[in-house]
């Protein structure tokens, strides 16, 4: 994995700005520590940032390859799981190769077929290609945007790069926020609209999509989109067939120079990534696999199970790793580490986010990065399998809006007035209808089935994007490859497909998946009740981030006075914690989390230079 960044402009000679290009680079060195690189032309300049994983010698960029009198130069933030058999096609199409890199025959592939080879990609990525003799430039991103690419055009300049930092590291770029970009983190966030910014003038490539910017012209397409077609397999074939395609992404991506390790919480997500990784290594001779997990400093003292936590989940990490034969590594987070590293989380995102969810997943990744480079993680299934209980419930059903942006009416009872102004409720239903009204529909299906297939691509479209923004932003800053098995294109294209009955088999929430996974772990293990990522349940913490929002609105600097009826905060601060209840944003983020949120967007304003406009 890696960082990339980019500037384009035909009427100012960029050979004079160097230092400003060198900016941009250095702030993407968290995702690449490993080595940098520039190459630079009067009109166009390319930085990377490198973590290496494959290939060492042979995969170093900027790459540059020529084809006839053409040169073509490639900066790639990702890994391809497809290579062997790229490789295989391109050399019977005559192509030679140097090393054993992805990034040599991803580049092989756009020298051979153009923008069409993004459809042969099975992978993640992101990536950047200047063809100097045209003077065009090409950029992508997967499927399911699980590597971030951003953009703006600012005069005559566009700029791109992996994060939003890279931008705003050119005085060109300055960290403006209009009322839309306002509306976006007061009221979606941490969720953004596909395609936003946030900040002013910033957009970002859709996922799925690709884009060609000449002298003349800038052109973006999509290249992939979900088809909706009738399920004609019956349930052992798509047991089977999900079981194949598991497997498959799995092992695929199980690919490394470097030491791979898996996340494991005793789930059936990581689980089944674990058991097919754990025989993959004990059939090819390996050492036993890693696998690292996370809980919290007296989280067994102040746990209560709930609908949505149903059980710890200490006991079935033993009983997996026992199972499997893995050395295994728990991580241990404690307050006062927690509620330190809410700024650097907000930093590795460049927006406000998930607060502790994003803290204890930074500071998660930094204690892996000490022994491991790569992991693969179990993002995506509750997504692609409908594992969520927004799936399941009849009002999230026939409701018609997110069904985890809530409390909108109290967040909104929270602003200045003139913030109340902005339309919350619009604003939201409006990118909630946009979405739908996108949704491949099947002609003749049950309205039910039908409402669920809508739920699936709001899904799809905003959930899982927020968690791979977090999952991606929070290792990266560790300088950790996170690999995600379940966003595999294959498994999404056939889930999405499998009737409701047939998904919840066995009168289970990802029953499908769940009868796939049989022989491969204890039943135990298998038809364990969902439980999501593991909180802090320490009412220490709550009183930290209650106590630093109190502080930060003391100081009549903060620009929290600029957004924010201090009043009406202090009141919502005075309430008993086990009263304070109020519901955030999905699962798992409430009034501590609410409170932990002001503090980031303090240091976000104050980092960035945040102006309101």
């Amino acid at each position: 994995m890696c960082g990339i960044t980019g500037w384009i402009d035909w009427h100012q000679d960029l050979t004079q700005s160097v230092s400003t290009i060198e900016q941009m680079i250095a702030t993407l060195e968290r995702r690449g520590p490993d080595a940098k690189g520039l190459w630079l032309s009067s009109v166009a300049a390319l930085g990377h940032r490198r973590l290496t994983v494959v290939d060492p010698v042979g995969g170093a960029q900027p790459m540059l390859r020529r084809a006839g009198e053409k040169l073509y130069i490639l900066v790639y933030n990702g890994e391809l799981y497809n290579t062997p058999e790229l490789r295989s096609d391109l050399e019977a199409r005559g192509h030679q190769f140097q090393g054993s890199s992805d990034t040599e025959v991803l580049l092989a592939a756009y020298i051979e077929w153009g923008a069409p080879c993004v459809e042969r990609l099975n992978g993640i990525f992101a990536f950047a290609i200047w063809n100097e003799a045209d003077q065009e430039l090409f950029l992508a991103r997967d499927r399911f945007g699980v590597k971030p690419l951003f953009y703006t055009q600012r005069g005559t300049s566009f700029l791109f790069g992996s994060e939003l930092k890279a931008l705003l590291a050119n005085p060109l770029v300055p960290a403006r926020l209009d009322r839309e970009g306002l509306s976006e983190i007061l009221f979606l966030g941490p969720s953004r609209t596909p395609g936003s910014g946030v900040f002013q003038g910033i957009e970002e490539l859709r996922p799925g999509h690709l884009m060609k910017l000449t002298r003349d012209r800038l052109t973006i397409r999509s290249f992939w989109q979900l088809e909706s077609r009738p399920h004609t397999d019956d349930l052992p074939t798509t047991v089977s067939t999900v079981r194949d395609l598991v497997q498959d992404a799995i092992t695929r991506q199980l690919v490394s120079d470097v030491p791979l390790a898996t996340l494991l919480s005793g789930g059936l997500d990581s689980s089944s990534i674990t058991a097919v990784a754990a025989r993959a290594y004990q059939r090819e001779g390996r050492p036993p696999l890693h696998t690292w997990s996370i809980d919290y400093v007296d989280n067994d003292q102040h746990f209560q199970a709930n609908a949505f936590q149903p059980n710890a989940d200490a006991p079935f990490i033993k009983q997996v790793s026992s199972f499997l034969g893995s050395t295994h590594h728990d991580i241990l987070i404690d307050t006062p580490e927690l509620v330190g590293a809410l700024q650097a989380a907000t930093l590795a995102r460049d927006l406000p986010g998930m607060a502790d969810v994003d803290a204890s997943l930074l500071l998660f990744c930094r204690a892996i990065k000490e022994q491991y480079t790569v992991v693969l993680s179990g993002e995506c299934a509750d997504e692609v399998f409908g594992g969520y209980p927004w799936f399941h419930k009849p009002e999230a059903l026939t409701g018609r809006s997110f069904p985890w942006v809530r409390s909108l009416p109290e967040r909104v009872a929270l602003l200045k007035p003139e913030w109340q102004r902005l339309d919350a409720a619009g604003f939201v239903q409006e990118r909630y209808e946009a979405t739908v009204a996108k949704c491949p529909k099947l002609l003749g299906e049950d309205p039910w089935e039908a409402r669920r297939r809508e739920m699936f691509y709001l899904n799809l479209q905003w959930f899982m994007a927020t968690l791979l923004d977090r999952k991606d932003r929070m290792s990266m800053a560790a300088g950790l490859e996170a690999r995600v098995p379940f966003c595999d294109h294959r498994i999404v294209e056939y889930v999405w497909n499998i009737p409701w009955a047939m998904k919840t088999a066995g009168d289970q929430e990802k029953g499908v998946l769940r009868m796939a996974m049989e022989g491969l772990l204890p039943d135990e293990i298998i038809y364990r009740k969902k439980s999501p990522y593991p909180k802090t349940h320490n009412p220490a913490y709550y009183r930290a981030v209650r106590d630093w929002a109190l502080e930060l609105l003391d100081d009549r600097t903060s620009p929290l006075h600029q957004i924010w009826d201090v009043t009406k905060i202090r009141e919502l601060a005075g309430q008993d914690a086990s009263a304070a209840g109020l519901p955030w944003f999905g699962q798992l983020m409430g009034t501590a989390q609410f409170f932990a949120f002001l503090g980031q967007v303090d240091t976000w304003m104050r980092h960035y230079k945040v102006e309101l406009v």
